[in-house]
């Protein structure tokens, strides 16, 4: 059985990135992840992320794991 889904998580890296002052490769970079990937967790498509680069965004980026993740209601 599957569970219908109540909502999305969003991450915005973007914001982030717009407020440091920051490219998206400078970013991956840091993180150490490759540019794709990380084009793949700003766009949304990511069906999971690990908590260490999630930790390591918040290194690079300055920022608590609240100012880059939001939770989204789904819409009906």
């Amino acid at each position: 059985m599957e569970r219908e889904t109540q909502g999305e998580i969003i991450f915005n890296i973007d914001v982030m990135l717009a407020k440091r002052k920051m490219s998206v490769t400078e970013l991956s970079q840091r993180v150490g992840i490759t540019l794709a990937n990380m084009s793949i967790l700003k766009t949304g498509k990511a069906k999971a992320v690990r908590i260490t680069t999630l930790a390591a965004l918040c290194e690079a980026l300055d920022c608590q794991p609240g100012d880059l993740l939001e939770y989204r209601k789904k819409t009906e």
